[in-house]
Parts: structure tokens; sequence; C-alpha cells
């Protein structure tokens, strides 16, 4: 893999951030395997988001996502959102408009990732699952495949304030979520379930989150929604994550 640790402006969040690519590379080094899978229009990428305790470097250093991406030649792009739930933000900075607009275009004019929708996949931790599964549901002509691993799903349902100090009215303030873009029960009826991208929901049975991940997966299974609910052991940790991702990698239809 190239590991690219990028900083760069962004105008819709008027000032500087950062992410982290990694590239496929076809090595033959000792203890190493790498391919590169799909053609000549650029490589699979799966955009790889962080929860809300952690930053874009984060699943480098909790798991070998390195490691693992190698295997499937697939891109991967890991970017900053900070505590921001992947919202433009009532006080603050517009991290939607930078996460679904912003960054695929810069990525598009920079390194050869693929645009197809069938190279494209987007997948997350906690906070991050919630903007994964937002992403695949507003934008479904641009994703394949979204997976949520422990998913912070149905966020006006927890004590954001409470427990982060205002982060709730920080970003919502205090806004009903009912059929707005981050309303994800809403989001899985307003397009056909043969529109929406292929979702993979995993979440421990002793996660706080495992009732809103069962609401979601029992909405999104009664809509024909293709949906890969899986309830295994496990709590809100990296143990679980770490594993996790792997099974998201070979779930993934990457093209060979």
């Amino acid at each position: 893999m190239i590991r690219l640790r990028t900083d760069l402006y962004s105008e819709s969040l008027a000032m500087g951030t950062n992410l982290v690519v990694l590239m496929p590379q076809a090595a033959s080094g000792i203890g190493m395997r790498g391919e590169i899978a799909g053609g000549g229009d650029g490589v699979p990428v799966l955009y790889l988001l962080h929860g809300l305790s952690d930053d874009c470097t984060v699943w480098e250093r909790r798991t070998a996502i390195e490691r693992y991406a190698t295997e499937h030649g697939i891109a991967v792009v890991m970017p900053e959102v900070r505590r921001s739930f992947y919202v433009d933000e009532a006080v603050g900075e517009q991290y939607w408009t930078w996460i679904s607009e912003e960054l695929p275009s810069i990525l598009a004019r920079t390194v050869r990732i693929s645009t197809a929708r069938e190279d494209t996949f987007v997948a997350g931790l906690s906070m991050g699952g919630f903007g994964a599964f937002k992403l695949a549901l507003n934008h479904p002509g641009r994703f394949a495949a979204a997976a949520s691993l422990s998913g912070a799903l149905i966020p006006q349902e927890l004590p954001l304030d409470e427990a982060f100090g205002s982060l709730g009215q920080r970003v919502w303030a205090g806004r009903d979520l009912t059929g707005t873009e981050d309303d994800l029960l809403g989001l899985i009826g307003r397009h056909p379930a043969a529109e929406l991208p292929a979702l993979f929901l995993d979440c421990g049975t002793e996660d706080e989150l495992i009732t809103s991940n069962e609401r979601f997966a029992e909405a999104a299974e009664s809509r024909g929604v293709d949906v890969r609910a899986r309830f295994r052991p496990g709590a809100h940790t990296w143990d679980f994550w770490d594993r996790g991702i792997q099974d998201v990698l070979d779930w993934l239809p990457v093209r060979r």
C-alpha cells in the first residue's frame, strides 16, 4: 500500500483539514501480498469513517486496515470530521457538505480511484456507522454497498448533551430530525428498495446501541432492503470492530 497523509484546505469548512488515503500497490516483498482490483478507470474505494472520540488515523492505529485492504486491492479513504456526526452543524462547520460533496470531487481530481457506483463503498463505526448509512441512503446512486459497525443509527435518542457537553445542541440545535437527511429510519423508505446499496449491519449483543440497530434492521427488512444484519457477542470495542471490518471487506462486491 501507498499511504498518503494529506493536509488540505476545504472550502466548505473554510479551514484546513486532514485525511489518510491508502492506495493499492502490487508488491512482492517478504511477507507482503499485494494486488490491485478494478480496471483502467481507477481502483475501487472504501470511505472508512471514524467514531465520536476518534480522528482520521484511528483505524490504522487500532486495526491492521492497511494489511486487510492490501489483500483486497482496494483504496481506503479516511477523512477527519471531528465530532460533527457528519452533519452541517447548527453552530460549527459544514461537515456534511465536506464529506458528501467536496471531498469526493477533490479525490476524483487528485488520486486514481474509480468514481463508478459499482466500485464505491462506505463503512464506519459508531458515529461513523451513522455517517456511512447516511451517505448511502441520501446518495444511493453513488454507493454499491455500505456497512455500519455498532452504528449510532438513531442519534436523537442518545444523551449527547449530557454525555458530551451540549454536543446535540451544537450539531442540531434541538431540531426534530424526523423526515430530514439525518433520519435513517425515514430514509429507508424514500427510495425503492432495489435502488438502495446493499447494507451490512454489525452490532454486539452487549452494546448499548443494540436496540437502535435492531430497530433499523427490522425497518430495512420490512421494506425489502438488501440488508445483512448480524448481532453477535461483543461490546463497543476495537476487538469487535477489528473483526467486523475484516468481514466487511470480505463481503464487499469488489470487482477483480
